[in-house]
This record gives structure tokens, C-alpha cells and sequence, in this order.
């Protein structure tokens, strides 16, 4: 386990009193994206998903996953932690072929999906709709923001979570939190200024328990992750070891 200090942030983000939401998905909070990765599709999501599960129960550490459009009601019946998509189309059910609708991802069983990812961008005005029709449906939104000044713009959306993620170190070895930390303490910073009640993460390069450790002490509430865990060789020991910087 981390032996550092909290910051101020951080103790405070830990010390929230509790909320009946329903777009509430734990603080702090590590969030799994699979991403399309062929060894985190179909059986192999279902199995990092309860690996995923048991370890943050062990670890009493609030985790959801967010796993492939065609693997998403599967995990969602079958595991006990909350399923997110990827992507959301901000339309209104109807005559919209190939697109994700927010009504088929509460069909499905899932409880919110990432908006807005580095790899999967949309305008600010999709983000605030996005976010706005997931609320209305008891849906949690995690806005996925590239820089300080998005972190911003993006938090006017009030989305109950927010990701600072800098594309560049992206599924790099190097973590934001090393690399660029003041990215993570002053999109907290910018985010709160707006959206008080919105819970940041951060992630990019996160692997290890320091990273972990490094980000709450920064101000997050918790990290987004994808390839430390979704393309490792031991995916248990990957989240153990994660989870041991909460």
C-alpha cells in the first residue's frame, strides 16, 4: 500500500457524504476500459471482468469496466460491478442504424458509458447531450478530456465524472502523473471551480500502485485504465497491483 500523504483533495474527495444517485459509481474509483483488444473480447472480458470484481471487493476499492459494444449485456448479467460502454450516440431511439443510444445501453443492463474518448472524440455539444441524456435515464457519463482547458470546457456539462487523459501517453510506459502532473492538479482545480460535484479521475500511463498513489495525492478520485490491465499477460496481479495504490 501507498505510505505518502492524501492531500487536502484527496482527503476531502474520501470523505463525501454518501449519495443515493443512481450515476454514482463509487469513489475513489478504478475504471477498466478493454478497449477492442482481441485478448479482452468475448470470454477473455468476461474473465478480467471477474477478476476485476473479486479483487476491488478484496480490496474494498469501488471498480467498473467498460468492455466492448457486443460484450456489454453479457458482462452486465453476469457480473456484480458496473458495466459502462465506450461510446454513446447522443440520439433518441429510433431509425438510427449503427448507432449506441443511451436507452440501449440501460437495455442492456450497463449503467453509463465513457464519453468523449481521445479515440473516439466528439464535439462539445455531443458531450453535453450525451451527459444529458444518460442523466435523464439514471445513466452515469465519464467525460474523457485531453488538457486542462477541456477539463474546463467540458466540465460545464456537469457529468458526474470526468477523466483528464492526455493522448499522448496514451498506452505509453510513462504515467500522466510523472510526466505531467499539473495536468491532474489543475483540471481538479478547473473542474471543481465549475462542477463542484463532479468527480475527476485521470489516467494515461497508469500502471502500478505509485501511479495509483501519485494521482489521489493530486486530487483525483481515482484512475481510468485500459492496457496495464486489458493487455497484460496476468491480469489479476496487474489489478491487485493497482489496486494497491487506493
Amino acid at each position: 500500500m501507498a505510505t505518502s500523504m492524501p492531500s487536502v483533495l484527496a482527503r476531502s474527495a474520501r470523505t463525501r457524504p454518501p449519495t443515493t444517485d443512481p450515476t454514482f459509481l463509487g469513489s475513489p474509483l478504478l475504471v477498466v476500459n478493454l478497449k477492442s483488444y482481441a485478448e479482452a473480447l468475448g470470454t477473455g472480458a468476461e474473465q478480467i471482468g471477474a477478476l476485476l470484481g473479486a479483487c476491488g471487493r478484496a480490496a474494498g476499492v469501488a471498480v467498473a469496466i467498460a468492455p466492448a459494444t457486443t460484450d456489454l449485456r453479457d458482462l452486465a448479467i453476469t457480473l456484480s460491478i458496473p458495466v459502462l460502454a465506450q461510446h454513446v450516440d447522443p440520439v433518441d431511439a429510433g431509425p438510427y442504424t449503427g448507432y449506441t443510444v443511451p436507452e440501449a445501453v440501460r437495455a442492456a443492463g450497463a449503467r453509463g458509458s465513457l464519453v468523449n474518448h481521445s479515440e473516439h472524440p466528439v464535439s462539445r455539444a455531443q458531450v453535453d447531450a450525451a451527459v444529458k441524456r444518460l442523466g435523464t435515464l439514471g445513466l452515469s457519463a465519464v467525460v474523457c478530456a485531453r488538457d486542462v482547458l477541456a477539463a474546463a470546457r467540458l466540465s460545464r456539462s456537469k457529468p458526474p465524472y470526468l477523466a483528464i487523459e492526455p493522448p499522448e501517453l496514451i498506452g505509453g510506459r510513462r504515467s500522466v502523473t510523472t510526466a505531467r502532473p499539473k495536468v491532474v492538479s489543475e483540471s481538479v482545480d478547473a473542474v471543481h471551480r465549475v462542477a463542484p460535484r463532479t468527480r475527476v479521475l485521470c489516467g494515461a500511463g497508469v500502471h502500478d500502485r505509485r501511479d495509483v498513489a501519485r494521482a489521489l495525492e493530486l486530487g483525483s478520485e481515482g484512475v481510468l485504465v485500459a492496457s496495464a490491465v486489458a493487455t497484460s499477460a496476468t491480469p489479476r496481479a496487474a489489478i491487485e497491483e493497482l489496486l494497491a495504490g487506493f
